[in-house]
C-alpha cells in the first residue's frame, strides 16, 4: 500500500520560497559586480531648462554643428572666429567635417576669400615647425592660413607682442584641409 504523501505546513512554503528569492538575490548581485561599473562621466544629472542654456565648460564634439547661417553656397571651407571652429563643405552645402581650431593673434575680417600658395611644411611665425599649410588672407600685413604642428602639439600662447596669422588644429584635421582646400577654394569668415 502506498504511503500518503505528507503535506507541508503553508508557512514552511512561504519560507522555502523566501529563502529561494534571497540565493537567486545575492547570486545575481555577485554577477553584477562583476561587470562593468558606472563612472563619474557616465552619470547624468536631470538637466534643468537653465543648466541646459548654460554654455558647456568642454563642448561634446561628437554633437553635430550646424554650419553657420549667411556662409554661402556650395563647396567651400566655413571659418568661424566666434566658435573657433571649421567646417569642410561639399557642392551639395552638406557639412563633411568640423572641428575646433586654435587661433592666432591677428584674424580676417568676415568675408569670402580664396585659397592662395599652399605649402607642405614650414615654419610658423612662432617659431613652431608646421604643416599642410593653406593660406587664404592677409590681415594687418600678416598671412593668415590654416596649419598643424609637426610634432601634434597645440600651439602654445604666443611671446608677448608676437603677432601670429596661424589657424591651427589637430594633425588629421590639417591632412583634412590640405586635401580638401586646393588653390582656389573658397573660405568664408563669419563671426
Amino acid at each position: 500500500m502506498p504511503v500518503p504523501a505528507r503535506r507541508l505546513p503553508s508557512w514552511a512554503w512561504v519560507t522555502g520560497l523566501t529563502t529561494a528569492a534571497l540565493v537567486l538575490v545575492a547570486v545575481l548581485a555577485v554577477k553584477a559586480g562583476d561587470g562593468p561599473q558606472p563612472t563619474a562621466s557616465a552619470s547624468k544629472k536631470p538637466s534643468s531648462p537653465s543648466a541646459s542654456a548654460k554654455p558647456s565648460a568642454s563642448p561634446d564634439e561628437s554633437a553635430p554643428v550646424a554650419v553657420p547661417d549667411g556662409s554661402g553656397t556650395g563647396r567651400r571651407i566655413v571659418y568661424s572666429l566666434s566658435q573657433k571652429r571649421v567646417w569642410l563643405v561639399d557642392a551639395s552645402d552638406a557639412s563633411r567635417r568640423t572641428f575646433k581650431v586654435w587661433q592666432g593673434t591677428v584674424s580676417p575680417d568676415p568675408g569670402t576669400y580664396t585659397v592662395g600658395t599652399r605649402r607642405e611644411t614650414g615654419t610658423g611665425s612662432d617659431g613652431v615647425e608646421i604643416e599642410n599649410i593653406v593660406y587664404f588672407a592677409l590681415a594687418s600685413g600678416v598671412n593668415v592660413g590654416f596649419s598643424n604642428a609637426l610634432d601634434g602639439s597645440s600651439p602654445p600662447p604666443p611671446a608677448s607682442g608676437a603677432t601670429t596669422g596661424g589657424v591651427r588644429m589637430k594633425a588629421a584635421d590639417g591632412d583634412a584641409v590640405w586635401k580638401f582646400g586646393t588653390a582656389g577654394t573658397t573660405v568664408a569668415v563669419v563671426k
